[in-house]
């Protein structure tokens, strides 16, 4: 039985779950074939601390690291800035990248893979709140936003911190085949496939809170009332501002516009009822203010990239109605 040696580069700083989920991931695939041997190399000896404070005790050093290595995966993280400064650990990396037979990166860790050379040419992806700060200082890597993982050749990457999960997962398929990856994801009580892309987190969780006491009151009212009449000439009538100056104080307060934000919070409320009751399509477009299923669908399909029936199938415990 061949071995196949799975290698975690770890840095100060880095964030604790991009290790320890595809760690258990892989940890699960081996428990199942017998044929996985996954180790930590650091580029000093010692604990390596993670940015939460907890530490690990890397298996090896980058000095002492040697022989074949199947797959070779970056971590992120705080430090992963410092990570890429220090020249013999991105060397490092850059020359076992080439032994070995797949190079993956999670979350922020893609910056290492660049600064290696590794994303040259290709398309990769990291956490949603970085992909432009990638495509910036990387140009010659196209940045794809919105996948969970996206794998270009034998290079592979995911998005934030769980997606690092999905990406193992479907790493382990691609090795054992479907069987043991479903046998994985019950284990773990994960999805072989997750729906839709990270875009369906990033929204809600970039909404800047605001600093202004009538608007903070608006969003709270706009997420209780998603059916109600929440255009600009309404939201701004009831915040006593002019149109004009609410759109303008709105946007710089939250980041988004009037319209994407009503959408994000009636796409919230449709989520929590596909999740949590059994009521038809009909219903929850009504509820949520979309007013017809048409409505409802495309705007799941432009920011889930999931249709509603799909979103209720992977998340909700109840039967579908529709």
């Amino acid at each position: 039985m061949s071995i196949r040696r799975i290698v975690f580069a770890v840095f100060p700083d880095f964030q604790i779950l991009d290790l320890t989920g595809p760690h258990e991931v892989f940890t699960q695939a081996g428990r199942l074939t017998g044929g996985v041997v996954l180790e930590t190399v650091a580029a000093a000896p010692g604990p390596v601390p993670s940015s939460g404070g907890l530490a690990v005790s890397p298996t090896l050093t980058i000095d002492e690291d040697a022989g074949p290595v199947d797959t070779l995966v970056a971590v992120g993280g705080a430090g992963i800035h410092r990570a890429c400064e220090d020249g013999r650990f991105v060397d490092w990396f850059a020359r076992t990248a080439h032994r070995a037979r797949r190079t993956a990166s999670v979350c922020s860790g893609a910056f290492l893979l660049a600064a290696a050379g590794l994303l040259d040419g290709r398309h990769a992806v990291t956490h949603w709140s970085r992909c432009d700060e990638l495509a910036e200082r990387y140009p010659q890597v196209t940045v794809d936003p919105a996948p969970i993982f996206v794998r270009d050749g034998e290079v592979w990457t995911s998005a934030g911190i769980t997606a690092g999960m999905d990406l193992a997962l479907a790493m382990a398929e691609d090795d054992h085949g479907p069987e043991i990856s479903r046998a994985i994801a019950r284990q773990m009580v994960m999805f072989v496939q997750r729906p839709g892309g990270q875009a369906q987190f990033s929204a809600q969780l970039a909404a800047q809170r605001p600093g202004r006491a009538p608007l903070r009151d608006i969003l709270a009212w706009i997420a209780d009332h998603p059916d109600c009449d929440l255009g600009v000439p309404a939201l701004a009538t009831r915040a006593a501002m002019s149109e004009r100056n609410f759109t303008r104080v709105f946007r710089a307060e939250t980041g988004h516009t009037p319209a994407a934000y009503v959408e994000s919070a009636r796409i919230e409320a449709a989520r929590r009822l596909l999740e949590t009751t059994s009521a038809t399509l009909e219903s929850v477009a009504h509820t949520c203010g979309f007013g017809t299923v048409e409505t409802l669908h495309r705007s799941f399909k432009r920011t889930l990239q999931v249709t509603p029936g799909e979103y209720r199938k992977h998340f909700s415990a109840h039967t579908a109605a529709v």
